[in-house]
C-alpha cells in the first residue's frame, strides 16, 4: 500500500512527494517526512518485566503495548505524522529505570537469530503503518543494549539478520537506522558502530541484505560524520540538546556538503521552536517525548499537553484542517496526571501551544516559588531540551506562565 522512495532531497510515497496530496500544504513542505520517536513500540524486558506494570496498567503486556500503538496511529496520521521510529533494542527509559538493568535484545549474543515474538510485533506494526500510508524507521542498535552482543562478528550478524528479515517480508514502507546515536560511549566497545568507517561499512551491509531499503545512522544532537552521510541514502541527524541556532547551524553544515540527499531528524525533543526551524529549512523533524512516549508502558495516543500541541502545530504548518484549540487550552501543566508517577517522583513541565509567546515560567510548590524555566520545553529542574530532574509527589504544584506581552497565565491543580 505504501511505497517509499527518495528523489534528491525529497521523500516520496507511491511516487509523489509526501504532503503533495494535501491541498493546503505549502509547496516548500512537499517531500518532508514528519515523524516521531515511538522507539518502545515492540519493547519487552527479559529481566524484570513486572516493574513495567505501572502508569495505570495492572500488568505488563508487550503485545498489548504494540497493539495500543497500532490503535493510535490513525490519530497521528490525521495530524500529518507520516513516519515513526521503532527500535529492535528500544531506547531509554530516561527517568525511571537504568537501561543497563533491562534485557531488551531480540538478537541473542551472536546476532544470528531474531526473537519470534519481537519479529511478530514488528511485522504487525509495519503492516498497520503500511495500510495507513505511514513509514517505519526501524532502528537496530541501542547503546545500553548492544552489550548483549559479544563481538564485531555478532554486530555484523545482527545487521544481516534484521535486514534480511525486512527484505524477506517484502516491506516497501521501511527505512533503516543502523544505530541510535552511534557516537555515545557504550558503543566504544563495538568499533564497527562507534567509528565512522565501521558504520559506513554497516550501512552498506544493511542496504545489501535488505534488498536496497534506504539506510542511515544517527549521532547525538549536533554530531555529524560526512563519511557516514556519504554512505547513507538519507542523512540522519538528532537535534536533542540543541538550541534553535545550533540546530540551524548543524543543518547548514550538512547542506554545505552538497550531497543532494534528504536530511531527516528522527529525535529532538518537545521543543516546537526546533520543529519550526527544521521545517523552514526543508528538513524532516522528529518529535521526541521521553515522558509520554519512552517510559514503558508508553501512552501512544495524542495526549493532552505536549503531544497535542506538537500535533496541532504540525497540522497548522502543513495546512491541515484540524479543529482549533480554544484559548483556555493553549497551556497545560504536564506531569500532574494521577498515573504519571514512579517511586514517588513526577516530572513537571508547562506546555504551550505557542511557546514562542512565552517569556518564562515560574513554578510553585505549596505557594512557594520553586523554580524558574526560561527555555523550551519549560520544565522543572531543566537539564537540556530532552532531560529534566524529578520532583517529589508531595505538595500542591502550580505554575505562572509569563508571556512576552506581559500577560500571565496561571496553571495548577
Amino acid at each position: 500500500m505504501t511505497a517509499l522512495s527518495i528523489r534528491r532531497e525529497q521523500f516520496l510515497i507511491n511516487g509523489r512527494p509526501v504532503y503533495a496530496d494535501l491541498p493546503g500544504c505549502p509547496e516548500k513542505y512537499h517531500g518532508l517526512l514528519m515523524n516521531a520517536r515511538f522507539i518502545q513500540g515492540i519493547f519487552d524486558d527479559a529481566e524484570a518485566p513486572e516493574r513495567f506494570a505501572r502508569f495505570g496498567h495492572e500488568t505488563w503486556d508487550p503485545e498489548a503495548q504494540t497493539d495500543r500503538l497500532i490503535a493510535a496511529l490513525p490519530e497521528w496520521y490525521a495530524y500529518g505524522l507520516r513516519a515513526f521510529t521503532v527500535g529492535l533494542q528500544g531506547g531509554g527509559p530516561c527517568f525511571t529505570t537504568d537501561n543497563n538493568t533491562i534485557t531488551n535484545n531480540p538478537f541473542g549474543t551472536r546476532g544470528t537469530t531474531l526473537d519470534p515474538a519481537y519479529a511478530a510485533r514488528l511485522d504487525r506494526l509495519i503492516r498497520a503503518a503500511d495500510a495507513l500510508g505511514m513509514v517505519v524507521i526501524v532502528s537496530f542498535f541501542y547503546c545500553a543494549q548492544v552489550r548483549q552482543l559479544k563481538d564485531g562478528r555478532a554486530i555484523r550478524n545482527a545487521v544481516i539478520t534484521a535486514s534480511s528479515f525486512l527484505h524477506e517480508r517484502g516491506y516497501t514502507n521501511v527505512m533503516i537506522e543502523v544505530a541510535n546515536e552511534m557516537d555515545v560511549g557504550p558503543f566504544k566497545a563495538h568499533p564497527l558502530i562507534f567509528h565512522p568507517e565501521g558504520m559506513a561499512s554497516l550501512v552498506d551491509l544493511a542496504r545489501e541484505a535488505s534488498g536496497g531499503l534506504p539506510v542511515g545512522c544517527s549521532g547525538t544532537g549536533g554530531y555529524l560524520s560526512r563519511e557516514v552521510a556519504e554512505a547513507s541514502d538519507f542523512i540522519l541527524v538528532h537535534g536533542n540538546g540543541l538550541t534553535r541556532q545550533q540546530y540551524y547551524n548543524m543543518i547548514q553544515t550538512v547542506r554545505s556538503w552538497n550531497l543532494s540527499k534528504p536530511i531527516l531528524c528522527n529525535e529532538d525533543s518537545q521543543a516546537i521552536g526546533n520543529m519550526l526551524v527544521s521545517m523552514e529549512l526543508g528538513v524532516s523533524w522528529g518529535y521526541y517525548n521521553n515522558l509520554t512516549k519512552q517510559e514503558p508502558p508508553a501512552d501512544w495516543s495524542v495526549t493532552r499537553g505536549e503531544d497535542r500541541f506538537f500535533a496541532q502545530r504540525m497540522a497548522e504548518q502543513l495546512g491541515l484542517a484540524v479543529p482549533a484549540l480554544p484559548g483556555d487550552e493553549h497551556f497545560y501543566l504536564q506531569g500532574l496526571e494521577p498515573h504519571m508517577t514512579d517511586a514517588g517522583k513526577r516530572w513537571l513541565r508547562a506546555a504551550a501551544l505557542y511557546p514562542e509567546q512565552v517569556n518564562y515560567v515560574d513554578f510553585y510548590c505549596d505557594g512557594k516559588h520553586a523554580y524558574r524555566s526560561h527555555d523550551e520545553p519549560f520544565t522543572v529542574n531543566f537539564k537540556c531540551s530532552w532531560l529534566q530532574g524529578p520532583v517529589e509527589n508531595g505538595g500542591v504544584w502550580t505554575a505562572e506562565v509569563v508571556l512576552a506581552d506581559g500577560r500571565t497565565v496561571h496553571l495548577g491543580q
